[in-house]
């Protein structure tokens, strides 16, 4: 899923992003440090990844997004 950064706490290592429909969804460290990013923007497009309901991973939008494990 697509989202825009709204926030970045670079001490943290954790922020949020608005969905495309305008909700706002929290991440952490985890989920940042499960990409290959060092730093986010405010206003920054970025593709994350969702699993029951909270982000697990966060990318650039013009990076790939890991492949899912196989089933």
């Amino acid at each position: 899923m697509q989202a825009t950064v709204r926030i970045f706490d670079t001490a943290t290592r954790s922020g949020s992003v608005y969905a495309d429909d305008g909700t706002e969804i929290p991440f952490d460290a985890a989920a940042f440090d499960a990409g290959p990013l060092r730093l986010l923007r405010s206003g920054q497009r970025v593709n994350v990844v969702m699993e029951d309901g909270r982000i697990t991973y966060v990318t650039l939008s013009t990076f790939p997004l890991p492949a899912p494990p196989p089933s």
